[in-house]
Formats: structure tokens, sequence, C-alpha cells
């Protein structure tokens, strides 16, 4: 494919730019983008994984900007590696495993911003999948239960046992053997 812009070179980069909801596509090569101001992948001025990553770290998770008049306290350091909050900005990864205890309190907001939640769920496999969700509903039917027993509600109790148990003849039903 050939450069939209100039129609000699071959287009190297591609773009999708959405503005106000329309969407443009771009196929430029390396030139016509430096001349467009478009930012190249592994330049200076470039896009990187790491400065997307900065610019989602770029925010002070608990609200405690610098008075003015203070000076502004030292970056949190790792005690095991010696690694800075802002050199971890800068290189998008920790230094050591130690790292994530003691930047926690930062990682948490960053990790709900790019993922959604703070707690990885996994994914089950298609094959297996069956099985597993059977299981971990009666872990959880189970953990109800001690619940409902704890509140003296054994009614209740007596309901989930009885799911538990139906659930279980399913799961040996399935079993091969």
């Amino acid at each position: 494919m050939l450069c939209q812009e100039c129609g000699k070179r071959p287009a190297t980069l591609h773009f999708t730019k959405i503005i106000n909801g329309d969407k443009n596509e771009f196929h430029i090569c390396e030139s016509c983008a430096r001349e467009r101001g478009e930012g190249l992948p592994g330049s200076p001025n470039g896009f990187s994984i790491h400065s997307l990553l900065s610019g989602l770290m770029d925010f002070d998770p608990a609200g405690k900007g610098s008075l003015q008049g203070q000076t502004p306290a030292p970056p949190p350091r790792c005690e095991e590696c010696g690694l800075t909050y802002p050199q971890f900005k800068k290189l998008g990864r920790f230094g050591c495993s130690s790292c994530y205890n003691h930047f926690g309190d930062r990682l948490d907001p960053l990790f709900k911003r790019v993922h959604g939640s703070t707690a990885h769920v996994g994914k089950i496999p298609q094959r297996s999948g069956g099985r597993i969700k059977t299981r971990r509903e009666i872990d959880r039917l189970r953990q109800e239960m001690q619940s409902s027993i704890q509140n003296e509600e054994f009614e209740t109790a007596a309901k989930l046992r009885d799911e538990i148990r139906l659930l279980e003849k399913q799961l040996q039903s399935a079993e091969p053997g």
C-alpha cells in the first residue's frame, strides 16, 4: 500500500483517528508522518507503551497535592531495590517484587483505571468450564450456608444445603468414570 499523502513511498504507519465520532483511517509513510507532526513509535516524541503508562500514572491518588509554601515530601522509595515512584513511572516496570508492596497505595487506582477492577478473576476454559462453574457455585453456596448458620437462619441454611447436594450429584453424574 502506498502512502496516501505523497503516493510515492510505502505506507508504514496506519492510524485510526476518531474525532467527534467520525472515524478516519490514514496510511502514510514515516516522512509524511513527520511532516504532519504525527508521533512515531520509538522516536523521542512518539508513542510508546511506557509513555501511555506514565500518562495513566500521572495522578495523585490520595489527593495530597503539595500545598503552597511547603516543600513536597520525598517520593516513595522501595526499601529493597531503591527504586523511586518517579523512576517507576519513567521506566514502566518495577525493580523487584517488593516494589508492589511499597507502591501498593498508588497501584490500586491505576489497576482500577486500566483493568476496571483490582482483582483478577481469570478465565474458565470452554471444555471444563461447566464443572468449574458448578464447583464455584457450590463453594459460594457453602459460604452462604455458613453465614446463614451463624445468623441462626436455619431454614435458609437447609435450603442451601439441599441445593449443594443437588449440584454435587450433578457433578458426580457428569464425571467420567
